[in-house]
């Protein structure tokens, strides 16, 4: 028997896929929660069918193909769920479940399984609905709680309906179920962060990149409104924090954030579709593996080997 072992330093961490995804699902409780109360059952029987789909292809998928079944990891779930609160609260049942099927069986797992996809699955999934079915996808409606009569189909703030900040930041306000409520999204990207499940790095420099190329092209909208409007809070907390698809080292994930920040303020000032949260993603996932060719993580003593050769020499 011959065992491979890796060069030290050797660092033991008690957390596991599981142990992240299940972080992950806590942190996202709170905006679908959130979701669900603004939106009805509907929205949770999408939550719910996103969920479900995303693990039975999983599993069927690796039951087919002779692999080990991993549906415990829970990252299908995670992926079901995301794209779930990637979906309007009136969505119809099957979306979910096509949407799912294609993010874990094209996107993910024809890829290698997990850590091998090189676009986040769910993001993926969401950019073929919308150019697929982009009246559905696009078919907003205001929460019937929030002016006292029957849900009525409106836009987005984007699209030019009209809520204060108090509004945005609560959730009160159309938009997919993850996206509406700022609060709910700031909870669990706390959580998050309390749990070392992700950094602070890529959030904060994309929304604040985002937010300086929005004061400097002149948007329509203040910056409060920009910054609290459409998805880019949640896609900055939870779909461009993804494992796979980002960076791996500081300074990478610091070019990263930059890039999906200015390519949102981009395609919402400058393009056709008012919203740019998945498309800046998914370039910048593309653009990932370029990003760590050249920017490494330094291998543990080459620092100090440099400066003992440059001593003598």
């Amino acid at each position: 028997m011959s065992l491979h072992v890796s060069i030290a330093p050797h660092v033991h961490s008690k957390d596991s896929t599981a142990t992240i995804m299940r972080d992950v699902l806590i942190a996202l409780l709170p905006t679908t929660l959130v979701g669900v109360y603004c939106f009805g059952l509907n929205a949770a029987l999408l939550c719910v069918l996103g969920v479900a789909a995303a693990v039975l292809s999983e599993y069927a998928y690796q039951k087919l193909t002779g692999q080990k079944v991993r549906i415990n990891d829970l990252s299908a779930a995670v992926t079901g769920l995301l794209l779930a609160l990637n979906l309007p609260g009136n969505a119809p049942w099957w979306m979910p479940v096509v949407g799912s099927f294609f993010a874990i069986v094209l996107v993910k797992q024809l890829f290698g399984g997990i850590g091998d996809n090189f676009m986040n699955p769910a993001l993926t999934a969401r950019g073929v609905l919308l150019a697929s079915w982009p009246v559905k996808m696009t078919a907003w409606y205001l929460p019937t709680f929030c002016k006292g009569v029957d849900a009525v189909s409106t836009a987005t703030v984007l699209g030019g309906y009209e809520a204060s900040a108090m509004d945005m930041f609560l959730g009160f306000i159309p938009g997919t179920i993850g996206e509406v409520s700022k609060v709910a999204i700031l909870i669990g990207f706390a959580y998050m962060l309390l749990r070392k499940v992700i950094s602070w790095r890529i959030p904060v420099v994309m929304m604040a990149s985002f937010a300086l190329c929005a004061a400097l092209f002149g948007m329509e909208q203040d910056m409060v409104t920009s910054l609290l409007s459409g998805g880019i809070l949640f896609g900055a907390v939870f779909m461009a924090t993804d494992y796979t698809t980002c960076p791996m080292s500081p300074v990478g994930q610091y070019i990263y954030a930059v890039g999906c920040g200015v390519i949102i303020a981009v395609i919402r000032k400058w393009g056709s579709y008012a919203e740019g949260v998945t498309y800046g993603i998914l370039i910048m996932n593309i653009v990932t593996p370029l990003i760590d060719k050249y920017v490494k993580i330094p291998v543990y003593g080459q620092e100090k080997a440099k400066k003992e050769a440059k001593a003598n020499a």
